[in-house]
């Protein structure tokens, strides 16, 4: 099994594993399967890597279906990049995510652990999400059936659409994404109509040419849209005639701004988007908490799930109006703004100066008049200077990225000794590996799994910790 270009012929799927990929069982190793595996079926597997104890591999031909397969929704799935878990029933993607996570806390934390509370799942599984980003394309993504329906040529036309899995230079045309309410397509689509029959020029990623570049949606629980088109440079003239046929095509945007971006990746936090339309930002609401958006400011990106998770959190915290409490992480201070009302203190700290200043302006905006925000490391700011000023925290609520806390800032909290950390995480795996390192000095007290993204692998977990009494 461990020679090169090897299939595997009938192999029955068994389960999930991290990262969404089916898993198989066969002679004592393990085998990771991509390609829209569900447990149940039986695959023909070439495999990509075949170590000793495992390997990876893409089914490439299906001997039998699974009976828990549904059928996909979208027009899109299979080729998309996006919900790569329409042909599970939502049950049953509950169910592998909560085993996801009870498998990182057991496996990476190898931690003592509580009965893990029912996942939340997502009352809204479809247009559930708040912002979308497309890229511009000038060699769209051509399918098997568009490459036979030419007679077996590949024709060469533009995209706008969502880049194809492993593919970074070919991008799929999307034309109706089921993530986002309308008029996200109607958006999406008068743009690139316009643009083709204009003949404007897509941005070719390899040679770094081509005018329209990215276009970014963002549509509130509010109502309130906001369109944000990235272009390479500035056109005056198009980008007036783009844009006011936009405004006229779908009124209900309620802002526009657009960002000249000349640079050889797609980023836009080192560059200023330019209001063409409108206030140039919008407004979201969590309960009755109202946050302005700009077109670089992060937000949870359900926020029907946003608010279930920041509800945990406050109940997590369990604050009786006593507390001083520490948001690290705190982005643009939505989590320490949403707990304010129960805490003496919210001090929320943030590297990115931008979003702090946003926090600033968000706290404004509701009367919060007991939150302060600074930008900064933790590792840095948390000195005794600090907490002489400010006060030692009785609630460290911490949310960081993907990647999980870095070694200094985990030491940091062993050091500052809290009473309780809430710890909110978009990744368990990572969270698994920094909660081993706290066992040091906290016992896991509660588990709280919540879906953010149906129909993905991705899954967000809260986690209460307490100081051992011993310490």
């Amino acid at each position: 099994m461990r020679k090169k270009n090897v299939v595997l012929e009938n192999v029955p799927v068994t389960a999930y594993a991290a990262e969404g990929k089916a898993l198989a069982r066969l002679e004592g190793k393990v085998v990771f399967i991509e390609g829209g595996v569900v447990p149940g079926d039986v695959v023909d597997v070439r495999l990509s890597k075949n170590k000793k104890d495992w390997a990876e591999g893409k089914a490439i031909h299906f001997h039998s279906y699974s009976d828990k397969r549904v059928t996909p929704f979208c027009q899109h799935f299979g080729v998309c990049g996006g919900c790569k878990w329409q042909m599970l029933p939502y049950s049953q993607q509950l169910e592998y995510k909560h085993q996801q996570v009870t498998d990182n806390l057991q496996r990476i934390g190898k931690l003592q652990l509580p009965v893990i509370d029912p996942i939340l799942g997502s009352e809204h599984t479809a247009h559930y999400r708040n912002k979308l980003e497309f890229t511009f394309s000038n060699k769209a993504f051509i399918t098997n059936e568009e490459i036979q329906a030419n007679n077996g040529e590949i024709p060469v036309k533009p995209a706008l659409g969502f880049h194809v899995p492993k593919l970074f230079d070919k991008v799929l045309n999307i034309d109706t994404c089921y993530l986002m309410e309308e008029p996200v397509n109607l958006i999406k689509n008068t743009i690139r109509e316009y643009a083709i029959k204009h003949e404007l020029t897509f941005y070719d990623i390899r040679a770094q040419q081509g005018w329209l570049r990215n276009l970014v949606i963002r549509l509130c629980t509010t109502g309130e849209i906001m369109v944000n088109l990235v272009i390479r440079n500035e056109d005056k003239e198009n980008r007036e005639a783009l844009l006011d046929h936009l405004l006229k095509t779908v009124p209900a945007i309620t802002t526009i701004v657009y960002t000249i971006n000349p640079k050889g990746n797609d980023s836009i936090f080192d560059l200023e988007p330019k209001v063409y339309y409108g206030k140039g930002y919008a407004e979201e609401k969590l309960e009755d908490f109202t946050f302005k958006i700009g077109p670089k400011s992060f937000f949870q990106t359900n926020t029907y799930q946003g608010e279930v998770l920041y509800k945990v959190t406050r109940d997590f915290a369990g604050l009786t109006g006593n507390e001083v409490v520490y948001d690290l992480y705190c982005g643009t201070g939505s989590i320490g703004i949403f707990v304010s009302r129960k805490a003496r203190k919210v001090i929320g700290i943030e590297l990115i100066k931008e979003a702090i200043d946003d926090a600033k302006e968000n706290a404004a905006r509701n009367n919060v008049d007991n939150a302060t925000f600074f930008a900064g490391d933790v590792v840095d700011i948390c000195n005794d200077d600090f907490f002489a000023l400010h006060g030692q925290p009785d609630v460290v609520i911490t949310d960081p990225p993907r990647a999980g806390m870095h070694e200094k800032l985990v030491n940091k909290l062993l050091e500052i000794a809290a009473p309780k950390i809430v710890y909110v995480s978009c990744n368990p795996a990572t969270q698994a590996r920094d909660l081993a390192l706290l066992d040091a000095l906290y016992t896991v007290e509660k588990v709280q799994p919540v879906d953010m993204f149906p129909h993905t692998h991705h899954i967000e977990n809260v986690v209460l910790l307490k100081k051992r009494v011993n310490n």
